[in-house]
């Protein structure tokens, strides 16, 4: 086990390793030392190697996510290894592997983000001729952002963009470094191989799948390339997958946003008073959003005012019609709707939970409901209206296959829907009916033999079994097979009811896996098409700030059931399942400034009209075209 544990470390050197063992997350040696410095948990010793005892300390895995939180804030890094192997068949230590890395920049769990934060990694490569490049993401969000500057301007930079995390070159020199270690955020340093300009070009284009950047006159921008490719680099990393959702890029220049250094942030107390503290400052005023999504839109807009006029303008126009009437209507009709935006990434990365689904289509629900109204004044509103209504048959889908109250994890079970597949039907009917089965095993057996006494019983050591007195073991009949012999008793199991242990015993674990794959989930076959194009869009008001927007993104999801199949666990692991999410299109919000404080831009859609749906990717989408059937068999039988 130890030297299981050695070599995945050896991956992760800089990164403390959390390491599955039962219902526990442990970490060894060095690691369990800071471990136990910066959470306040036990320190021990166990066994030893080369002479020395083993120090370990450990968290429980239904606690995780606290002690998570803690290391976080902290600025540390953290992988989790997980158990991937079978208990059952494995020879030796079970099969483990990272399977996440938590790290300050790339954080998606509810539990470690809060509402109104964005987590946001930015990567810094120092360029020739006093030039640095500059590329940042949030992995919650679907657009990369460039930009280069002077290095002389790279300070007001960092504060403008706010990174939760920062990676840089490792061959920088000790000057520059000591000026980025000065930024409040983590700081790592990267290999200077992943700062490759042609490398950072080359996987821009595959990401957002285009065939030149010339759209964006980011083609020249070599600086921020080299950039953009470590970042996209640690970010895969960091997720352990590819980013399906991120497909939209944005280009900032300096001349384009109003300047405002950090001393002006600080004094204005833009969104943190002078003594540190979140309020009183002049966003916790502003903001009276209904959902997260439109506090932290809010947010961007004050802290990178944009100085073009045209969208401000547009805005006010819509602001006059929603003064109206229409404001609390629609306050009214987004209140407690779901993240969406968090959820859509939560849901390309993998990692989307039940609950999470339900959430998504309640809210599904209350867009329906913002049915576009005649506004002939304002072409904005009409836009923004018709941009809200979900695609056709998503909301059904949901309903269809998700319980109304699944588990809170997958790995829970009672996540599918009843009615959806007649294998997982089954087990859970052996399930629930199980008592009234061996009463009436019971019944029939006792009139067959004529053994009064009889009895069907269970436990955990021999399983089910029919128990017979040793007065009455005369009578059994022929078809009885001996199991345990007992000093008064004598104990027997029939084909029938050996056929009902292997389905019983069997069931739990294989409803369980079958929820947790989401097995099979087949995509409506009357639907012609779930569109990826439901960008999520909504206006503020004047003097309420309303800024509750749905955000930005929505599921994308084919609808060929023949084809393909939404199975998140078992499919995947194979590297069979299609890509079904696409999130896509920015936001395009009002607020009652005046000012053009967000970037809203449509040119995605106008550059890449084939932007707007889902596809499969790579290998996938070749087994799929030559043999469907087949492929649909495999998954099939594999869930099964």
């Amino acid at each position: 086990m130890m030297r299981q544990y050695l070599a995945i470390k050896a991956e992760y050197p800089d990164t403390l390793v959390l390491y599955r063992m039962g219902d526990f997350y442990e970490v060894f040696f060095a690691d369990a030392e800071k471990a136990s410095r910066l959470l306040g948990i036990t320190l021990t010793r166990r066994g030893a190697t080369n002479g020395e005892p083993i120090q370990m300390a450990g968290v429980p895995f239904h606690s995780l996510e606290g002690y998570l939180a803690k290391l976080i804030k902290l600025g540390e890094s953290v992988a989790i290894c997980e158990q991937v192997g079978d208990v059952a068949t494995s020879k030796g230590p079970v099969e483990r592997k990272v399977v996440r890395v938590v790290t300050p920049g790339t954080l998606l769990d509810p539990e470690l983000l809060g509402d109104k934060t964005e987590s946001v990694l930015l990567a810094v490569h120092q360029g020739a001729r006093n030039t640095c490049g500059l590329a940042w993401l949030s992995v919650t969000q679907g657009q990369i952002s460039l930009a280069e500057c002077a290095n002389d301007e790279l300070e007001s930079w960092l504060v403008r963009i706010a990174p939760s995390e920062l990676i840089y070159n490792v061959d920088v020199t000790p000057a520059f470094e000591t000026r980025l270690k000065n930024i409040r955020c983590a700081v790592a340093a990267r290999a200077s191989w992943q700062f490759d300009a042609a490398l950072g070009a080359r996987r821009l284009l595959e990401q957002l799948k285009v065939a030149s950047l010339a759209s964006w006159h980011a083609e020249e921008l070599h600086q921020a390339h080299a950039a953009a490719a470590a970042l996209l680099g640690y970010a895969e990393h960091t997720q352990g997958r590819t980013l399906p959702h991120v497909q939209a890029l944005q280009v900032v220049r300096s001349g384009e946003l109003i300047e405002l250094p950090l001393t002006t942030r600080r004094n204005l107390e833009l969104t943190q008073t002078l003594r540190g503290e979140d309020s009183p400052t002049l966003f916790s005023l502003l903001d009276t959003c209904v959902t997260g999504m439109g506090s932290r839109a809010l947010k961007s807009w004050l802290l990178a005012p944009r100085r073009d006029r045209t969208e401000a303008t547009a805005r006010l126009d819509a602001i006059t019609q929603l003064r109206g009437g229409l404001q609390q209507t629609l306050r009214a009709q987004l209140k407690g709707s779901s993240d969406v935006e968090r959820i859509t990434a939560r849901i390309a990365l993998r990692q989307v939970r039940p609950r999470e689904l339900v959430g998504l289509q309640q809210t599904l629900l209350k867009t329906e409901l913002l049915a576009p109204v005649s506004i002939d004044e304002s072409v904005l509103l009409t836009s923004i209206f018709s941009d809200l209504q979900p695609p056709e048959g998503c909301t059904a889908l949901l309903k269809r296959f998700l319980l109304d109250e699944p588990a809170a994890l997958v790995r829970d079970g009672g996540v599918i829907n009843h009615g959806c597949d007649a294998d997982l039907d089954e087990l859970r009917a052996i399930q629930t009916n199980c008592d009234d089965f061996l009463l009436n095993l019971e019944d029939r057996e006792k009139a067959r033999t004529g053994i009064t006494n009889l009895r069907v019983q269970y436990n955990k050591v021999h399983g089910f079994y029919i128990e017979v007195t040793q007065g009455q073991a005369s009578k059994v009949p022929d078809d009885y097979r001996r199991r345990q012999t007992l000093k008064n008793a004598e104990r027997f199991i029939t084909p029938e009811l050996k056929a009902f242990e292997d389905k019983a015993l069997s069931a739990q674990e294989r409803a369980h896996f079958e929820s947790f794959a989401f097995a099979p989930l087949e995509l409506d076959r009357n639907g012609a098409h779930l569109t990826a194009a439901w960008a999520q869009r909504i206006a503020a008001t004047p003097g309420w700030t309303d800024l509750a927007a749905m955000h930005r993104h929505c599921t994308a999801m084919l609808a060929n059931p023949e084809r393909y199949f939404w199975a998140f666990r078992a499919a995947f692991a194979h590297d069979m399942a299609p890509d079904l999410t696409r999130i896509v299109s920015p936001t395009l919000i009002m607020t009652n400034t005046g000012e053009d404080l967000f970037e809203a831009s449509r040119r995605a859609h106008a550059q890449r009209p084939d932007f707007a749906f889902a596809a499969l990717e790579g290998g996938t989408h070749d087994i799929v075209d030559e043999a469907p059937e087949a492929w649909t068999a495999a998954v099939t039988a594999f869930l099964r």
